[in-house]
Formats: C-alpha cells, structure tokens, sequence
C-alpha cells in the first residue's frame, strides 16, 4: 500500500462523506421509514407537513432533515439554536416568503438542537410553520413535550428516532470501509476492533464513524511512512486494523465486556450483590463498567427498580421513588449526563437499610392463591354501584372506615379460610421498626383480636375505634 491509500475522498469528516443521500441508504429507523409512513410520504410525495424529530444523537436526524430538502427539490435552510437568535430566524423566514412570493419555491427549514430555543424564538416560527411559509424540520434530543412549545407541537408532527442497534452499526462500519467515499475496500477490521466500535458508538452512528476515522487515519499514514522507508509497498493489499492500533488512536481502553455473554451476566449480577451488600464503592464500579461497555443504560436502571422492592422495600420506603426518578431522567435528558442519576441511585439504594419483607409477601400471597386458597370476596366488600346490589346482599354490612375516630375499624377483608393470614413480616431495619407498630395495632383493631406484645396496650388507646361486630 502506498501512500495514496491514505487518502480519502475529500477534506469533509468521514460521518459528513458517508450521510445518507436518500432513504434507502439510512440505517435502523425501519419503523419511520417502511411504505406509506408519514416520513417517507413528507419526502415521495412533497407533503408540507413541518415535523420534529426526537431523538439520541446520532441516529439521523441532521440525515432525514438533508435528504427531505433533496428529494423535495426545495430550499433548504439550516439554522442552529446554539447559534442563531430571533433576529436569525426572521431573517430566514421573510427569505422564504418572498421566494415562494416571487417564484411559488418552497422552504426546508432545518432547525438542529431546537430545545436550545427560548419560548419568544418558538414562538417566531409559528406564522410560518402555521401558513406554509417552509416546512419546518426541527431537531431534538430532548422531550419535546418539555422543551417545546405546545402550539409549535400541536402544528408538527413529531417523529421518535430509535438509538441504532449493534447490528445497525455494523452496517455502519461495513458502508464506510467498503464506500468510495469511505476506505473503497482498502482498510478492514479485525473482529476484536469492530467489536470495540460498537460498544463504544452506545448506538450512535456519528460516534462510530469518528472512532474508526481516528484510528484509520492514524494506521494509514503510518503504514505508509513505514512502506515509504523499506522502499517498497504492499500493493493493493487489505490492512487490517487492530483493537490495539485502534485504542491508541482514540486513546480508550477497550472495555472487556460482551453484552449478550457471560460477562453480561456476571457484571450485572456483581452489581445487584454490591448494592444489596451496601458496598456503594463496587456498585459503582459496576456501574461505570456497564456504561462504558456500552450496556443499555435501561436494563440497567430496570434492575435497580427491582432491586429497590425486592431488597430495600419499606425499610426505606423512598428508594423505589429514587430508582423511578433514574430511570425517568434517563428517558429525559440521555447520557451521559443520565450517569449522575443513575450513580445517585446506586448510591442511595446501597446505603438504604435492607429488607426483603416484600418479596417474601407477595410470593406467600401467590403460593396461597395458586393452592387455590381463594375464595368467594366476602359480601360486603363487594360492588354495589350498580341496580339490585342490595337484593343480592353486595355490599350489605359495609362498615366505612372515614366514620370511626381513628380511620380503622374491625372488618372481615380476606376471603373465608384466609382470615387471620400474615402475609407482611417486617424486619427489624429503617423504617420497617416503625411499621412492625403500625401493623400490629392495625391487625388487632381489623381483626379484632386480643392484642400482643410490649405495646399492646396502645393498640386500644384513644385515637382507634373499638372492636365492634363483622360487617
């Protein structure tokens, strides 16, 4: 190989010489783009309809927005709200009106990262948006039903972009290398690299592009110089780019982690076992093992939903409300800025006290109704909103729990054969002491037996209604 073999198709970054010229070429999305979808009706059929498109970075939005323009045959005008300000997109906008004015052209408008838009700069593009001045195709990757504003959604039609898959990536990687405007077949990669592009995209196209253009040039221009001084060269033959040239070049280890093996398993076992030992330190190292590898950061905030019933429970009643909120800024705002709330609840789930009190009751209470412990709902539990109820005796008895002073009163809940049945055990950690109380007087005054332990007496004191008869 000499030192043209280096070269490439021109000065542009590689993800900008490889974009998608038109829908075919688009990788994933197969849910935006099959027949008759509103997107490829925008771009086959000259639709007018302006639509935002959400999404992570890189699964390409900046692609369909260029490839509307094109196919449409109109202008197409870009701005970005980094950048541009309300003075920008006026500008922009009477531009357009006076050429759809003056010739009956139409106007793409793309609008990259419009969540950076003040609500006044939003509401500049509604008149145009609203009258067809252009077609607005705006860009997010943030909710839009937060960071947009409703009249400019109401007039859009908003389209959700997918992260790419691994195997989309791939496609990725195989376009690029065999391209002409890529590598044109003279430059491959060795499965240990490939593999190592992939986790680190985390499904974004652009990210793979730029770390296979940083170690393909760098392997290029020095097996060039090296053939240049042994005088000689290699011909037309295939370099192969290795994982070790690769993390040189972009100067990442590769993390040694296979999502779909037995690595994947022991990782995430580790960081279950770590967070229900309370060694927030392992947990995470887990953690950042994971996102590094390119884990989904799903699967990753699901578990630790699990985990927060399934060890913490009611020994801390506000870990489940902790992993939710993770999980929900994670669909928020993406990584990586996701990873702090992500790492906060990790944190908060392995120093929470542990119980596994909930576990434990759901699965008595399941193996009893499998068994086939469940009988008949007792008569006055059951609905009576409805004409004859109370000739069938539904309902009939009902005692409501708001009447008596203390909001609790002696009534038969379970099923026949099921009365007096402890499914709830707290422990004796956090918050679950407290509910060790709670629950005792709560049994006594439903159940209407005779009340135990060191506290019993309060279980009759002022504040609770007295035993009376079974509703």
């Amino acid at each position: 190989m000499d030192a043209r073999s280096a070269e490439v198709a021109g000065p542009a970054p590689l993800a900008a010489r490889l974009r998608p010229r038109h829908l075919d070429e688009v990788v994933g999305q197969g849910h935006l783009l099959g027949a008759g979808s509103p997107l490829r009706r925008l771009v086959e059929g000259g639709g007018t309809t302006s639509v935002i498109l959400w999404g992570p970075p890189g699964t390409g939005k900046t692609t369909l927005a260029h490839i509307v323009s094109r196919a449409t045959g109109r202008r197409y005008r870009e701005l970005s709200a980094v950048t541009a300000g309300v003075k920008d997109v006026r500008a922009v906008i009477d531009e357009a009106r006076s050429a759809r004015s003056a010739a009956g052209a139409r106007t793409v408008l793309f609008i990259d990262e419009v969540h950076r838009f003040t609500r006044t700069q939003q509401d500049a593009l509604l008149p145009s948006v609203e009258l067809g001045w252009v077609t607005l195709v705006a860009a997010t990757t943030e909710n839009p039903f937060f960071s947009v504003v409703g009249p400019l959604l109401s007039r859009s039609l908003l389209l959700t972009l997918e992260p790419l898959t691994d195997d989309d990536i791939r496609g990725v990687l195989d376009r690029a290398l065999s391209d002409p405007r890529g590598y044109a077949g003279r430059l491959a990669l060795t499965d240990e690299a490939r593999a190592h592009v992939v986790r680190l995209a985390g499904g974004d196209a652009r990210r793979a592009l730029t770390v296979l253009e940083a170690g393909a040039e760098a392997f290029l221009a020095d097996l060039a110089a090296t053939e240049e001084a042994d005088g000689g060269g290699r011909g037309r033959a295939v370099a192969r780019l290795d994982v070790d040239v690769l993390e040189q070049a972009v100067n990442r280890a590769a993390v040694r982690y296979d999502r779909s093996g037995d690595q994947h398993y022991d990782v995430i076992s580790a960081f279950i076992k770590s967070m229900r030992g309370g060694d927030a330190d392992a947990a995470l190292h887990y953690l950042a093992r994971m996102l590094e590898a390119g884990e989904d950061p799903r699967f990753i905030a699901r578990r630790m939903i699990i985990l927060a019933s399934e060890d913490v429970g009611m020994a801390d009643p506000g870990a489940l409300g902790v992993a939710v909120a993770a999980g929900q800024a994670l669909d928020l705002v993406g990584l990586p800025e996701a990873r702090l709330a992500l790492a906060q609840a990790v944190i908060h789930l392995a120093l929470a006290p542990k119980s596994n009190a909930v576990i434990r009751a759901i699965e008595a209470a399941t193996a009893d109704v499998r068994a086939g412990r469940a009988g008949p709902v007792p008569a006055h539990l059951r609905d009576a909103h409805y004409q004859g109820a109370t000739r069938a005796g539904s309902g009939v008895g009902y005692r409501y729990p708001h009447d008596a002073p203390g909001g609790v009163v002696r009534q038969q809940y379970p099923p026949d054969g099921l009365t007096g049945t402890d499914y709830y055990l707290p422990g004796g950690n956090g918050f679950e002491r407290r509910a060790t109380e709670r629950l005792r007087e709560l049994r006594t005054i439903v159940r209407g037996t005779p009340p135990t332990g060191p506290h019993a007496e309060s279980a009759t004191g002022p504040g609770t209604a007295p035993p009376g008869p079974v509703g």
